[in-house]
């Protein structure tokens, strides 16, 4: 993995010192709140509903068992003994003060992490694909891009304050683990025929009160050019994006109403001034990169089959063990090598993606004894571990069932994604955790979930959809309604190759009412699917119909028509 040069730290350890004054000037009131707030933004600490919040970057979601021991040192020195893992391969921490965020900036530079940029109007972390480096369906090796975008993007004066935030996601396998079509810039690389890495770009996407999949304004270019063009494209949002309204500010807005044919003229206009400029990406940076994401020192194994596998377990684990390798195992590049996704979805104990102080440093552990030192983290607030090998795995599923990261759910229904909503964030209008929480109670036979089959359930607290429940094959969203917490659900989103954004069902409902919800929804599913039909494709078949009229049978009165009846108007 990337490792800091002196530029780097020197960098990232000024940054520190220059926020340690600032927020000694905004203790001693020597600094005003509305001149303080866009230089903590800078360094990713918001206000949130009782404590302030840091979110912490994780660059392409790849960290080290060294970094996520500082991470766990953090949670537990100063925050209150978790973290969260987010959808774009960040961790939150929810209960920081103010005088200790210098510190705890201090600790992140000592191990090459850092905040900078996860907030703000500016390039936000580059997400990709957790499993970059290692996937079977793998076409190129999407890391050094990542790294080379990253250098790039970093404290980029002319793109520090764009009309609103701004978010890449790089993708580089057959499959899409990266959402990409919902970023406002999707970046898919490949090698054409002439074996020459180039990038097709889609642009648009996004998702909050207006979802909407990016579209491709860019056939086939070159790996190297990647800055020279993004700089066009961003100079057209920067001078044509919409800062009078905040909720017209994003690119898929204005995407939209120049239309994608016209946005990518205007790109390849502003693009011909400058695309054979120093900008652009050199043999040499490239080298100096990619040099740090070499393979790591594998051994010659023979492949396993999945019974040889099996076989390792003893009998009493068997059926455990077997179910945990097909839902949280996934192929490998080299022989007698797999990747473990350990799962931060334990039912209804804690909020998707938490992770104890405890169980980071124990994952830490394992990274090391078991996959090279290194982790990745997932879109869908997951962990990974990339490395493993095959005759290792029921000793590593041992291990994990200990800390409660083994649980065999990932695709099911209750590998929830989940904003941590009104609980925390100031800008949520209802809470998303008693919701997940719910949710994996009523959920919680792991023969039936199997029986089910991959469906993704998304929960958001607002329309900021930072659950991303836009996507989910089953989607929930937080709404308020006079001071009251409703739920609105969604169905019919899906993420991946077939990306689509789902389609409201009808009036929300009340927190208590969602598990029965939930219930009627894949009661009617197992009744009218077909033999081997996965829930998004029995969807698609009978329409919204059926699925709508389960979800309301059962459903109260208007709680708020009654009281007006009750208090005798018309």
């Amino acid at each position: 993995m990337y490792k800091y040069d002196a530029i780097d730290q020197t960098l990232v350890d000024q940054r520190v010192a220059q926020f340690r004054d600032q927020v000694a000037r905004r203790l001693d009131g020597s600094l005003a709140e509305e001149e303080f707030r866009p230089l903590r933004l800078q360094n990713g600490l918001y206000h949130q509903r009782h404590a302030y919040m840091l979110r912490v970057a994780i660059p392409y979601g790849l960290f080290s068992s060294k970094q996520l021991r500082t991470l766990a040192l953090i949670s537990e020195k100063y925050d209150r003994g978790y973290g969260h893992f987010t959808t774009r391969q960040n961790i939150q921490y929810n209960w920081v003060t103010l005088e200790d965020t210098p510190d705890i900036l201090a600790e992140l530079a000592k191990v090459e992490m850092h905040a900078i940029q996860t907030s703000g109007n500016c390039i936000r972390n580059i997400t990709s694909d957790a499993f970059a480096g290692v996937a079977g369906d793998e076409y190129v090796d999407t890391r050094p891009i990542c790294e080379l975008l990253r250098q790039w993007s970093t404290l980029h004066p002319e793109f520090a304050h764009l009309p609103r935030k701004f978010k890449f996601a790089v993708n580089g396998a057959k499959e899409d683990r990266t959402v990409l079509l919902c970023h406002d810039v999707g970046i898919e690389l490949k090698n054409n025929a002439a074996g020459q890495l180039t990038a097709d770009i889609y642009a648009g996407g996004g998702m909050g009160r207006t979802p909407i999949l990016g579209s491709l304004i860019k056939l086939g270019l070159p790996w190297n050019v990647l800055p020279s063009y993004l700089t066009a494209l961003l100079r057209v949002y920067n001078r044509f994006g919409r800062r009078d309204n905040l909720y017209k500010a994003r690119i898929k807005i204005l995407v939209k109403a120049l239309g994608p044919e016209e946005f990518a003229r205007q790109v390849e206009g502003e693009w011909s001034h400058i695309k054979n400029g120093d900008d652009n990406f050199t043999q040499a940076e490239w080298d100096r990169v990619a040099k740090h994401f070499t393979k790591p020192a594998y051994k010659t194994l023979p492949a396993l089959t999945n019974q040889q596998v099996i076989n390792t377990a003893s009998e009493a684990d068997k059926t455990a063990f077997t179910r945990w390798l097909e839902r949280n195992v996934k192929p490998h590049q080299v022989a007698g090598y797999a990747s473990v996704i350990l799962s931060l979805k334990p039912h209804g104990t804690v909020a998707p993606g938490d992770a104890t102080t405890a169980q980071m440093y124990s994952i830490a552990d394992l990274a090391d004894q078991y996959s090279f030192g290194e982790l990745r983290a997932t879109h869908e607030q997951n962990l990974v571990l990339a490395d493993v090998e095959q005759g290792k795995l029921y000793e590593l599923w041992q291990e994990a069932k200990k800390q409660k990261v083994a649980l065999p759910n990932v695709g099911l229904l209750t590998d929830i994604i989940a904003c941590p909503g009104g609980d925390f964030c100031s800008l949520a209008n209802a809470k998303s955790l008693p919701i997940a929480k719910a949710i994996q109670e009523r959920f919680d036979d792991l023969d039936y979930l199997f029986d089910l089959g991959d469906i993704s359930l998304n929960i958001s607290g607002c329309i900021n959809s930072c659950g991303h429940h836009h996507v989910g094959n089953i989607g929930v969203l937080g709404v308020d309604k006079d001071g009251e917490e409703w739920y609105q659900i969604t169905l019919g989103g899906e993420q991946g190759n077939d990306a689509a954004t789902g389609k409201v069902i009808g009036p929300s409902f009340y927190a208590d009412e969602i598990p029965d919800v939930m219930t009627n929804i894949i009661n009617t599913y197992v009744a009218e699917r077909s033999e081997h039909e996965s829930f998004i494709d029995t969807y698609r078949r009978l329409g919204v119909a059926p699925f709508k009229e389960a979800a309301y049978k059962n459903a109260k009165k208007k709680e708020k028509v009654e009281k007006v009846a009750e208090g005798g108007a018309a």
